[in-house]
């Protein structure tokens, strides 16, 4: 059995890291409100865009526009995977990495990595560095000029022939408890269903001008960055409610460990003077 010093003096560790994990559950709940915010007032930005955008495509538009062309013969693919900077926030990155690489396996095209977050591109260096591009990370608040420059780089790639297709993986935040990986195709974009032209411009719910072809030209190239800001936004939400609910788990397990230590502590200390008193029972009874 351990001496009273010892189990002492990890009783103290143990109590100094609840204190820890305890203070980064109170810093990651005041960070999780901030992007929950950020993320709530961001969803229906995006998806009024795509609502927008499929009313406009859905009349007889004329547009070849090159971030909506569907290439039949896919060769290259472009993986953007989105993650956190830093750990501690349980299985979160763990299981957009393995998301990622569900959907690579799947397909036989070449991939190129565009990776988001320390995590990410510290797993893919190590087990995919010939494909990965490049390697970003988040920083402590996202921006939408983050958002902008990495869709222009996807956007340039994508017309130039670099890649046939991007797809986009992050995680999405559904509440506090649950934080789901998600994959979208980012290009080709897609603006709305084509056979819903059939009807021709009278399905179209008001007059645009200039013309739609020019609205959507216009639009398009706003509408995969604020994709791209989105998955950003849901990512952060997602990696604070993760840590939350981690470092509550690890506080109330070094409270568990802290009773289990303290009982101990009580029974080798009473051991000890148990030991005491038999040693001088046993030497009075020597001396009479």
């Amino acid at each position: 059995m351990a001496n009273l010093r010892d189990i002492k003096r990890r009783i103290v560790s143990v109590k100094n890291t609840q204190q820890i994990t305890s203070a980064m559950k109170m810093v990651s709940a005041a960070k999780l409100r901030r992007a929950q915010g950020a993320i709530e007032a961001a969803r229906p930005y995006a998806e009024r865009m795509r609502a927008t955008l499929e009313e406009v495509a859905s009349g007889q538009v004329d547009a070849e526009l090159p971030l909506l062309e569907v290439r039949e013969d896919i060769q290259n693919l472009a993986v953007v995977v989105v993650t956190s900077d830093r750990g501690l926030a349980g299985a979160f990155n763990a299981n957009v990495i393995k998301h990622a690489d569900a959907l690579m396996a799947g397909r036989s095209e070449d991939i190129s990595l565009y990776l988001v977050g320390r995590k990410a591109g510290d797993y893919y260096k190590r087990h995919r560095p010939k494909q990965v591009v490049e390697a970003a990370v988040t920083g402590t608040s996202i921006t939408y000029d983050q958002a902008v420059d990495l869709a222009r780089r996807l956007e340039t790639s994508f017309v130039d022939g670099d890649v046939d297709e991007v797809v986009l993986i992050y995680s999405e935040f559904v509440s506090t408890m649950t934080q789901r990986p998600r994959n979208v195709t980012l290009l080709p974009f897609s603006a709305g269903d084509e056979n819903e032209g059939e009807e021709g411009e009278e399905s179209l719910p008001h007059s645009i001008e200039p013309s739609p072809e020019k609205l959507l030209a216009t639009l398009v190239p706003k509408a995969v960055e604020v994709e791209v800001f989105r998955a950003l936004l849901e990512n952060q939400a997602g990696e604070h409610a993760a840590r939350m609910t981690a470092m509550e788990s690890a506080t109330k397990n070094t409270e568990e460990l802290i009773e289990k230590l303290t009982l101990q502590y009580n029974r080798a200390r009473q051991a000890a003077i148990t030991k005491e008193l038999v040693e001088i029972v046993t030497g009075a009874q020597a001396l009479e």
